[in-house]
């Protein structure tokens, strides 16, 4: 099995959003094999607190115009680790001290990745 259409544009429109506002090691992957629950996982970082919240901010609104609302919203007061679960989706934003602590890619790096758009791999190269 693999992520669902909806699911890769999903990722697509959310992954561009996190780069406009300068999110930090834009990845996704496929967790559809591993998991009922969602066919993919965007992970994106922020330097402070601040930017995570400004890029979940973005990423909501993105997601928002394609018709996509979040089942569940998790950790926006905080600003070091919130999740957006948009069924398909799930979007982790993530402090940089949070990301590198929790190594969600480390827990995940058996499954395969998405392909990002280059307007997102772009701005780290």
């Amino acid at each position: 099995m693999t992520a669902t259409d909806h699911a890769l544009e999903l990722v697509r429109v959310a992954a561009l959003a996190a780069a406009d506002k300068l999110a930090k090691d834009v990845v996704a992957f496929d967790v559809s094999d591993q998991l009922a629950i969602t066919d993919a996982f965007l992970v994106a970082s922020g330097s402070n607190d601040r930017q995570v919240r400004a890029i979940v901010e973005e990423v909501e609104d993105r997601l928002r115009e394609v018709d996509a609302k979040p089942i569940r919203r998790e950790g926006h007061r905080e600003g070091r680790w919130v999740l957006l679960d948009y069924g398909d989706l799930v979007v982790h934003v993530l402090h940089e001290e949070e990301r590198q602590f929790y190594a969600l890619e480390r827990l995940w790096r058996d499954t395969p990745s998405i392909e990002l758009p280059a307007e997102v791999t772009a701005a780290h190269d």
